[in-house]
Order: structure tokens, then C-alpha cells, then sequence
């Protein structure tokens, strides 16, 4: 990749010149609680004269988003939650953090001047802070599958606008970034997303018909937040980054390939026209990702597990079973008919897999109401701006909560 200054233009990405000068870094994490934002801070809180943090944010939790504020020195905390706002500003009292709750407190604190935003806000609520960052021309390691599953091509538009630096948190996407030769993109044949196959990789269909949230949620390889391990477990998590790599790598469809790989050891590969395939490997740790995103351009330590090949002893690839995981099917078909498909696909999965936290639906009934969503819903053309977006996830919401309502009846 070349030195030259960064642009993202959907077809690659080029590095930024070298940072110099042992100025610190300023850094804002939005969604600091959760799994991602928690591990960004574990790895600034190692090195902790390289960094400033500018701004914090959480959907609720005041408690641990204080906690971080005093840690860090945080210039701004946010909570989602307007009700939470005065729970955070007195417990930071006497701190010099300044307090802020709601919306637009949360877009407040992604246009703040930090150099590098980490946005793990989970979720369609992280796209307007994330566009914040981006329309300022910050660094912005996306960890929000949504930003790209709701709004691809407008989100991509704005990042090649404003000239900011889009860099790949997802282990996957990460994994790609490291090896794809966007100089040679041309000479890229596919690109393959490796997948765990989740917690019921082996289970068949009439066993996962009774599976329960808890069994859900365990994953067998990486600790991460609720809906991301339901979604695992569903393999609609494969499927929503398989529309991101098209956005990301603005690779078509069809070159895009996703391969089952229980080990999480490979996680992903880049084929070439003369053969070869290029992939990154590493224990299951999303400090490797992370650490990458936020050393770039340089590499930085980080406290994880080495890999043990020897010790690994076999990996395991196979293909994906589209009869057992239906998602798989659902995602492909979705990104291949376009228009809103996409956003209306994110909209009723976050509302079925609450559902099914909740326990008013069953396992299998994710997919299928997901399904049922956008077959209701489509045809609807893209959406060409943000209003668009909301208007569309608005609609694709109250379809899937009736169905689900009907469902759960």
C-alpha cells in the first residue's frame, strides 16, 4: 500500500503518512461498555502517555462509563439514556469530565476533535455518531456492522467525501484488509470469510428448534456481547459481514465467498489470480484486531495468547449448511435484489433477536420472521440520504414487531 494521504473510495484503502512526533494520540470510543470498547480501553490503559481520550459513550451503563470517565480523564462521558444523565453527572462530580445524555449528546461526542474514533456503538443507533466521525475526516476503526448492512453506499459515499480513514475491526474484514493488495485489486480473484458455525454448528434443525438464549449466547470461541452471539449462533452475523466486505472491499457478490472454520485460528483469506491464497491467523482475541486499528499505520503490542500451531494441531474448514442456517441464503438473495433489502434485512433482525433474548419467539423463528420482513416490504428503492435510513429501518421495525407479535400469539 502506498504512503500517500488517505482516501476511501469504496475501491481500497491507502495508508495515512507515518504519524511523527511523540504527540498523543486523541481517541473517542463510542460504545466504551460494551465488549469492543472495553478491550480498546484495556489496550490505551497499557500505554497510557500515547493516548488522550477525548470522549466516552454508553447506551446506559453509568456505572462503568464513570468508572472509565476517571480512569481515563475523559473530556466528555455520554449515556444514550436521557434518564441516566443525572446518575452520570454525579458520579462524576468533581472529576472536570463533563456529562452529556440523549441522541444528540451522542453525535456531539463523535464530532468532538479526536484523531481516531472507535465506533462499537451496536446497532442502527451507531450510524449518525459514526457519520459524524467520518464527515470530519477522523480515522474511524468501524467495529458497527450496521453503519455499512443500513447504509452502504451512503456511508461509503460520505467517507470518500470527507477523505476519512475507514479501518476494519471485525476480525474478518481486519484479516482481509491485512492481506488484500489494494494496489493489485484487479488481481484479486474472491474473497473468503472464515465462520466459527457458532454454538449449533453441528445441531440439527429439529434440536435448534428448542434451543434457548443462554445456549445461544455461548460461544464456543469468542466472548462478545448478546445480540452479536445470537446473531453468531444464527450465522446472520456471517451473512451482515458478507454485505459489508462487498461495501468495504467493493468486491461484487460473487467473489465474495464464506467458508466454515471452527477454530477461529484463520480468520479470513484473500485468493489471487496466479493461485495463491493469503490469510491472517491469530488466537480468537479482539485485542489483535483492535490493536491494529488503533497502532495504525504502525503496529502495536498487544497482551494476547501467541499462536501455537503445533498445539492447534488440525483446522477444519467446510461449507456453510444453508438448509440448517437459513440467514446465509437470506443475506445473499438480499444483497443480490439491492434497493432497501439490506436495510429492511438489518431493521427486523435486531427486533427478532430481541425478541428472541426475550423469550417470546423461538430460535428458528429469527430467520424466518427476518425473511418474511423483507418479502413484505420489497420493493423499495435505496435509500440516497439519512432521513432515508431512518425511515426505511422505521417501517422494516413495526413490520417485523407485528410479526413477531403474531409469532408469539
Amino acid at each position: 500500500m502506498g504512503a500517500d494521504t488517505h482516501t476511501q473510495t469504496g475501491a481500497g484503502t491507502r495508508a495515512h503518512p507515518r504519524r511523527g512526533g511523540d504527540a498523543p494520540r486523541s481517541v473517542t470510543v463510542l460504545g466504551s461498555t460494551g465488549s469492543i470498547g472495553t478491550n480498546t480501553l484495556d489496550l490505551i490503559a497499557r500505554d497510557p502517555e500515547r493516548y488522550r481520550v477525548e470522549a466516552l459513550t454508553a447506551n446506559a451503563n453509568v456505572d462503568l462509563l464513570a468508572t472509565q470517565a476517571r480512569q481515563f480523564n475523559a473530556r466528555l462521558a455520554v449515556v444514550g439514556d436521557p434518564a441516566r444523565y443525572g446518575a452520570l453527572k454525579d458520579a462524576l462530580v468533581g472529576t472536570g469530565t463533563e456529562a452529556a445524555a440523549g441522541p444528540e449528546a451522542l453525535k456531539e461526542a463523535a464530532a468532538r476533535p479526536a484523531d481516531w474514533v472507535m465506533a462499537a456503538i451496536v446497532g442502527a443507533a451507531g450510524l449518525e455518531p459514526t457519520l459524524q466521525a467520518v464527515r470530519r475526516g477522523a480515522t474511524v476503526a468501524l467495529a458497527n456492522k450496521e453503519c455499512l448492512v443500513c447504509a452502504g453506499d451512503l456511508f461509503m459515499r460520505e467517507v470518500a467525501t470527507h477523505g476519512a480513514t475507514l479501518l476494519p475491526v471485525d476480525s474478518e474484514h481486519n484479516a482481509i484488509f491485512q492481506v488484500f493488495d489494494f494496489e493489485q485489486k484487479a488481481r484479486v480473484h474472491k474473497i473468503i470469510l472464515t465462520a466459527s458455525g457458532g454454538p449449533f454448528r453441528t445441531w440439527d434443525r429439529a434440536a435448534m428448534t428448542s434451543a434457548t438464549p443462554d445456549q445461544a449466547v455461548a460461544h464456543p470461541n469468542w466472548s462478545m456481547g448478546a445480540k452479536i452471539s445470537v446473531d453468531s449462533a444464527t450465522m446472520m452475523n456471517k451473512g451482515l459481514e458478507y454485505i459489508e466486505a462487498h461495501h468495504i472491499f467493493a468486491m461484487p457478490p460473487e467473489q465474495i465467498d464464506i467458508l466454515i472454520h471452527p477454530q477461529s485460528v484463520v480468520h479470513s483469506m484473500v485468493a489471487y489470480v496466479d493461485g495463491s491464497v493469503l490469510a491472517q491467523l491469530g488466537t480468537p482475541d479482539m485485542r489483535t484486531p483492535i490493536a491494529f486499528t488503533l497502532g495504525w499505520p504502525e503496529r502495536m503490542p498487544a497482551p494476547v495468547a501467541r499462536l501455537d500451531l503445533g498445539a492447534v494441531g488440525t483446522l477444519q474448514f467446510e461449507a456453510p449448511d444453508d438448509a440448517r442456517f437459513p440467514a446465509v441464503r437470506l443475506v445473499r438473495d438480499v444483497l443480490k435484489s439491492g434497493g432497501a433489502a439490506p436495510t429492511i434485512l438489518n431493521a427486523a433482525n435486531e427486533v427478532a433477536v430481541a425478541a428472541f433474548l426475550d423469550r417470546r419467539i423461538g430460535f428458528l423463528d429469527i430467520a424466518a420472521l427476518v425473511d418474511r420482513t423483507v418479502s413484505r416490504l420489497q420493493p423499495r428503492a435505496a435509500p440516497t440520504c439519512l432521513d432515508d435510513v431512518l425511515d426505511i429501518d422505521r417501517a422494516a421495525r413495526a413490520a417485523c414487531t407485528e410479526l413477531v407479535a403474531a409469532a408469539a400469539a
